[in-house]
């Protein structure tokens, strides 16, 4: 009986531990500085939400509703993988969008599981009836007391397979129409960063690496897709020349189906001059 008892609590004890590095939902802020934000930008706060492949936190997505409601975005951030090619279901995440759409302007890039979903037409126009501004390699302008800065977001290079990723980015951002406005971009992958540093965009906000699925403490992130083994990119604010990326755990998971010392992340980027 007592090997029961000692079993059952290892069990639970796993079970808990698995159940909170998956469900607990940790809000991560950074602050990002530059000296080409325009002054009417200065403490404007957004919320980046990546990579929720259909995840559910809470009924209605309620938890993490109320995480972005107490982070009183002024912009919202979706980049990528909103839903999950392998067991697509858009209602799960249209319910999320239903409810950030009422807090402040939401913008969307696609990632590499809605092209694998062969569902973009729908999923884009089901977000953009919701008011979604859906970025397909353009651009739309953010006004604000007389200032402005571009919020420009790229396709994934999935798209098309037969075109080397650098040279599809590449072009996308060209088809983009950057311009020497301060641009924020959306791109889902943060392993073509020495690409956006080349065109000097100036913040750009990517997903795609899931944290490296399995964080070893005090080493990092384990795998991530793009990556490979041991990636150098897999969470925080990184910079090359004149070019910050800020880069998202993310909130659910794909092929490995849990996260471990990994918790799920919203992000909080407050704009700062520097």
């Amino acid at each position: 009986m007592k090997r029961l008892v000692v079993l059952a609590i290892f069990i639970l004890s796993v079970w808990g531990f698995i159940w909170g590095n998956n469900n607990w939902i940790q809000t991560t802020e950074y602050t990002v500085e530059s000296e080409g934000l325009p002054a009417a930008f200065e403490g404007a706060k957004i919320i980046q939400i990546s990579d929720l492949h259909n995840a559910s936190f809470g009924d209605a997505q309620e938890r993490l509703i109320s995480k972005v409601e107490d982070a009183e975005p002024d912009a919202i951030f979706l980049t990528g993988d909103l839903v999950d090619s392998n067991r697509y279901d858009l209602d799960v995440s249209l319910t999320l969008v239903d409810a950030l759409v009422e807090m402040s302007d939401v913008y969307y890039v696609i990632g590499n599981h809605e092209v694998a979903s062969n569902k973009i037409d729908e999923i884009n126009r089901e977000l953009e009836n919701r008011g979604v501004k859906v970025l397909m390699n353009d651009s739309v302008k953010w006004e604000k007391e007389g200032d402005t800065i571009e919020i420009a977001g790229i396709v994934d290079p999935l798209l098309n397979p037969h075109l080397p990723e650098e040279e599809f980015t590449r072009q996308s951002l060209t088809e983009s129409g950057l311009s020497d406005n301060f641009t924020l971009l959306l791109a889902h992958r943060p392993e073509m960063f020495s690409i956006y540093a080349e065109e000097e965009v100036d913040v750009v906000f990517a997903g795609h690496a899931h944290g490296g699925q399995i964080r070893i403490p005090g080493l990092g992130g384990l795998i991530a897709p793009g990556q490979g083994w041991f990636p150098l990119m897999t969470t925080g604010v990184f910079q090359k020349d004149r070019t910050q990326l800020v880069l998202s755990r993310g909130l659910g998971n794909s092929t490995f189906p849990v996260r471990i010392f990994n918790l799920p992340e919203i992000v909080v980027v407050t704009l700062e001059k520097a």
